[in-house]
């Protein structure tokens, strides 16, 4: 090897390299470069999975839940519940199981209260806040409630528990204020009258309504009000219902007036229970309207951040295999020079590396168009919905559909020709569903059939209930066998109203 030759002066060195050393040195400055462009690339990806902690895992949760993705949230609080447990984080731990706690009461009472036991035990622990203490001791209670009225049970362990947060909510009254003893004795009103103790429910009523906050107070109204009418005051809940403000909530409106309907009707005023009833289907309708606007809205907004995130991330994806390819193509273009000079080998090694970066730019393009057809098919399922929506509109509007539609206020008898009415129009205008569920399942029982077709109609199971003069409980129940041993469905999160509407498709 030619060894190099240095002229020096006093502000100059210049160093005249060899052939050989100058690619030596080309070659490794590339392998540098394309070091530090990969790690500047990745960089973003390993530090933010550094930083992930409970309380992150435990506020991203919160964030699901928001967006009704209940199942990605419960799986995060069970993440943040691991990570607090191993770093000893008592204040997120029990945050995250009461919030789990919560989610798992809509399907679950005895899990619900189970997470919430923990959750008191693990606050015990390391007490930080009063007034955490006295929320939790009140949703066991109320879980504790949930699990007795569903069991059919005792209400006592419910009711030692509300009774102690009612007692820490008292002794903390100047701290606290008296927003929790408020709702401590809601939920003490709520038990004693779930056990039919209309008297005592209406004494802890009454002391709840005297410390009621401005927020607290039209829920307060509410359970008095309901007090007051098992108590037969009817004089008295109809003035506690019209003192109730509802504003611009329909939901409230809904259920002030419907129960104005009661009274009336237990009174025997027609006109006023007429009135009350239209005024209450009046807000109802808006009500179902709203609702229809804030879906239709949120699924919009959902599919806009979909698609925003799906744009960032190809964008990502893009600019990382933009700088890949440019990293590559500039090893590629050195290490060609180095070819032409050494030997046809490298020549080949570059011709496989340009075919793996179209095999990639191929796949991106195979990804998005992916992409496209999975927009295509979101926009026709928003436009079934559509279809979905004017099918009810027509069956709200059928003379027996809506005589059933009255089942919420009293029992509700239909002749076999009005049964066979119902029929016939749910199957003209629902692709003969019911002909279909005969035809597939031919030893269907006419009354399996009917709770079929009051379930497609989207009745509540307190209007089944009334038509077929049993508990709501009762009816859950035979949705659930009904369910299991026709459908074969034992996924306890599958509703029998989705079933059927699987089986329409």
């Amino acid at each position: 090897m030619e060894k190099g030759r240095t002229f020096a002066d006093e502000n100059l060195t210049l160093t005249i390299l060899s052939p050989n050393r100058l690619m030596f040195k080309v070659f490794r400055n590339i392998i540098l470069l394309s070091v530090i462009g990969l790690l500047a690339a990745c960089g973003n990806a390993s530090q933010e999975g550094s930083e992930l902690t409970a309380r992150n895992c435990y506020d991203q949760a919160l964030e699901l839940f928001d967006s009704d993705s209940v199942r990605a949230g419960e799986q995060l609080l069970h993440k943040a519940i691991k990570m607090a447990e191993e770093t000893e984080d008592l204040h997120t731990l029990y945050l995250a199981q009461l919030r789990l706690a919560e989610s798992l009461a809509w399907g679950n009472s005895e899990k619900a209260l189970a997470m919430a036991k923990q959750a008191l035990a693990t606050y015990e622990r390391n007490p930080d806040s009063e007034r955490n203490h006295i929320i939790i001791l009140d949703y066991i209670g109320t879980y504790a409630s949930q699990l007795a009225f569903n069991t059919e049970g005792s209400f006592d362990e419910a009711l030692a528990y509300v009774q102690r947060a009612y007692e820490l909510a008292e002794a903390s009254r100047d701290s606290l204020g008296t927003e929790q003893m408020c709702q401590t004795l809601t939920s003490l009103a709520n038990i004693h009258w779930a056990t039919d103790d209309f008297a005592e429910a209406l004494r802890y009523a009454r002391r709840a309504e005297a410390c009621a906050t401005e927020s607290l107070l039209p829920g307060v109204q509410q359970v008095l009000a309901r007090c007051l009418l098992s108590c037969d005051s009817l004089t008295k809940a109809e003035e506690v219902y019209r003192q109730m403000e509802a504003g611009e909530d329909l939901q409230l409106s809904y259920i002030i007036q419907s129960n104005l309907a009661k009274i009336a009707l237990r009174r025997n005023d027609k006109e006023a229970a007429e009135a009350a009833i239209d005024e209450a289907f009046s807000h109802g309708e808006d009500l179902y309207y709203n609702a229809l606007q804030q879906k239709d809205e949120y699924y919009q907004s959902l599919l806009q951040a979909e698609r925003d995130n799906e744009r960032l991330r190809y964008s990502s994806a893009l600019h990382r295999l933009t700088l890949l390819g440019g990293i590559l193509l500039l090893a590629l273009i050195s290490v060609a020079a180095v070819v032409v000079i050494r030997s046809e080998k490298r020549k080949r090694r570059q011709e496989r590396q340009l075919r793996e970066l179209e095999a990639a730019r191929h796949e991106l393009e195979t990804a998005h168009h992916e992409q496209e057809l999975q927009q295509r098919e979101q926009e026709l399922r928003m436009r079934d919905s559509m279809v979905r929506f004017l099918q009810n509109f027509i069956l709200e509007r059928s003379e027996v559909i809506q005589k059933l539609g009255e089942s919420a206020k009293g029992h509700i008898v239909l002749s076999q020709h009005e049964w066979a009415e119902v029929e016939r129009t749910l199957n003209a205008i629902d692709g003969d569903i019911i002909a279909r569920l005969r035809e597939t399942y031919p030893e269907i029982k006419e009354e399996d059939l009917q709770l079929c077709i009051l379930t497609r109609l989207h009745l509540t199971n307190r209007a089944i209930g009334n038509i077929y003069g049993v508990s709501i409980s009762a009816v859950q129940h035979r949705k659930l066998k009904l369910k299991k041993e026709l459908f074969g469905e034992d996924n306890p999160e599958v509703t029998l109203e989705q079933v059927i509407e699987n089986f329409e498709h």
